[in-house]
């Protein structure tokens, strides 16, 4: 078995042992990353000299034998809206594209403290604006499953990554979907976190009552290992929850069985236009963690009809005023070719963002603006309420629920760019999670013509532990996140 292939448990017994070192390991993955991503486009930004130190000062540790991790050594990759001291950080935006943060967000900071290696910096949708990744400023990332297929989004390039053997783990961020969904596509694991489990300290914001750091990596024990170290309360983030890490992994290692654990199938999400493959898939899951000892039963969640479009009235909203303060005057990209400060902000705009970024802003704006504020984003935040109230009374009776990830497969690259509303559709499963704050879990379940298919499990606040052990139980019973993409 190649270094590669290797999850981050055996890697790090090879690392410990001094079997090999985190520089050797560190060139493996970076040699990999020079022959293939030209390929598979997961990488805007290719940190190889950071990397080389860190994992020099890695092996160092590593040697001493003092205050390792299970993640000492290990490469990593993190979406490029994650904030990297000195290391481009451009969220996939030309409006960013030579931004260098003079900071670490804290999710970096705390794997820098347990000498982990910042390979670089993923593909992603612009600003994290789309469920393809065909949206970023620079290219478009390709799914190592099919290349001409999409990975997914908005952290398409993450999730590619991980699949294609180009990093053991990474960081996503998902604001709707965005870890979940491209794990899905990719055949990885992905999980959304608690919002507020994950400090947002250095993520730069697309919605910021959405938005979550989250792992991605081929197994559900080696998303345990990221949490650990990424978990915990912030100062620098007033949403930052104050409850304590759990032991994730630990946990793990003493799961048995699912005996106790009921486990709710919300029939909304068993549809018309779910595709038959998938549908397939995800009952054989449900049945795989009914025989693990868990109890299954039909749940409602009624107001799942209206998440799609709670869901980008209030990100569109929200996003309008997040970006606001690309201008060309603070940082970023800057058209300053008249002393005119309107036709500095107009013509920056129009030069840095795309298309979908413009979209969305000039939507947000309106449903903010004076008139229409009440008739659109005070009620979608009313429906917002009705959303989370529904997973609160599923939750009395049930503790996780299990539904598909998206409606297909990865479709074909262009074959929804075209056609903003049809993309939004393909998070109709998705959205609704970070509507309600819970977490989430994608595992990977299946196959159809030869792309993979996810099952999602969700939970209530801080119930990481329960969806991670349902995750573990169920591949150990099953192989399908072993595959392995034939690049």
């Amino acid at each position: 078995m190649e270094l590669h292939e290797l999850n981050i448990q055996e890697t790090h017994g090879l690392l410990s042992s001094r079997k090999i070192s985190s520089e050797e390991l560190t060139r493996a993955y970076l040699e990999r990353i020079q022959r293939l991503d030209p390929q598979v486009k997961s990488y805007v930004t290719v940190s190889g000299d950071v990397a080389l130190e860190q994992a020099k000062k890695a092996d160092e540790r590593i040697k001493s034998g003092e205050g390792l991790t299970p993640l000492t050594g290990i490469p990593y990759s993190a979406k490029d809206s994650i904030s990297t001291r000195g290391v481009n950080t451009t969220c996939s935006s030309r409006i960013l594209e030579n931004y260098k943060p003079f900071y670490d967000s804290t999710a970096i900071k705390k794997l820098n403290s347990a000498s982990s290696v910042l390979l670089g910096k993923n593909n992603m949708d612009e600003f994290g604006m789309g469920s393809s990744t065909e949206n970023s400023g620079f290219f478009t990332t390709r799914n190592p499953w099919n290349f001409d297929h999409v990975p997914g989004g908005s952290s398409g390039g993450s999730a590619a990554a991980v699949a294609a053997g180009l990093a053991p783990f990474t960081l996503g961020e998902d604001t709707g979907g965005s870890v979940r969904h491209p794990a899905s596509f990719c055949g990885v694991t992905g999980l959304k976190t608690t919002y507020g489990r994950v400090s947002r300290y250095g993520l730069i914001p697309l919605v910021s009552s959405f938005d979550t750091i989250g792992p991605m990596a081929r197994s559900a024990y080696d998303v345990a290992l990221v949490l650990e170290a990424i978990a915990g309360h912030d100062p620098k983030d007033s949403t930052s929850r104050i409850e304590p890490v759990q032991s994730y992994s630990e946990s793990l290692k003493k799961a048995e069985s699912l005996r106790g654990l009921r486990i709710g199938i919300p029939k909304e999400y068993f549809v018309e236009g779910l595709d038959k493959d998938v549908d397939a898939s995800v009952r054989a899951a449900i049945k795989q963690v009914e025989s693990l000892g868990a109890e299954v039963m039909e749940v409602s969640l009624p107001h799942t009809q209206y998440a799609i479009p709670v869901y980008y009235l209030i990100l569109f909203a929200e996003a309008s005023s997040n970006l606001a303060k690309y201008d060309g005057v603070r940082f970023g990209m800057s058209e300053r070719k008249t002393g005119d400060l309107m036709d500095v902000y107009l013509k920056t705009r129009e030069a840095g963002f795309g298309a979908e970024t413009k979209r969305r802003i000039m939507l947000g704006t309106f449903a903010l603006s004076a008139g229409y504020y009440d008739a659109y984003y005070l009620k979608a935040q009313k429906v917002r309420a009705l959303i989370r109230q529904d997973f609160q009374k599923a939750f009395e009776t049930c503790d996780a629920l299990i539904t598909p990830v998206a409606p297909t497969t990865a479709f074909r690259i262009g074959e929804k760019i075209s056609n903003p509303l049809d993309m939004y559709l393909s998070d109709v499963f998705v959205v609704a999670v970070n509507l309600a704050g819970i977490p989430a879990m994608s595992v990977p379940c299946g196959f159809s013509n030869g792309l993979p298919i996810g099952v999602q499990v969700m939970g209530p606040h801080l119930s990481e532990e329960t969806l991670l052990r349902i995750g573990h139980l169920y591949q150990m019973q099953t192989d399908w996140h072993t595959k392995h993409p034939p690049l």
